[in-house]
């Protein structure tokens, strides 16, 4: 077949590739940020305490982009959470091989 040399006209404006903007930075990037930068700094057996009345988004939605994050890093953290916070720690090796050999 040969190209179709009567195009019709594109219906959106066109730019050029390395003008696209790469990355998504979603809107729960800076309490997911600050929350696994204080991960990094944290003792182990500790946990961060995050007041819910600080968070824009619900808890579920900040502990789903904290899980999303994580899974891509390749960390695996916990969480809990009662009526005034949100729990965050680190999961160490030896905390995850006890808690398989539990199950």
């Amino acid at each position: 077949m040969s190209p179709r040399t009567d195009k019709a006209p594109a219906h959106f404006k066109t730019m050029a590739q390395a003008s696209v903007p790469q990355g998504r930075k979603g809107k729960h990037q800076k309490i997911v940020s600050t929350i696994l930068s204080d991960l990094d700094k944290l003792q182990d057996g500790s946990a961060i305490k995050v007041p819910l009345s600080e968070l824009v988004e619900s808890k579920e939605k900040v502990r789903s982009a904290l899980n999303r994050a994580t899974r891509k890093a390749g960390r695996t953290v916990a969480t809990a959470s009662d009526a005034n916070f949100l729990y965050i720690w680190n999961v160490t090796a030896s905390r995850q091989n006890r808690q398989a050999q539990a199950s």
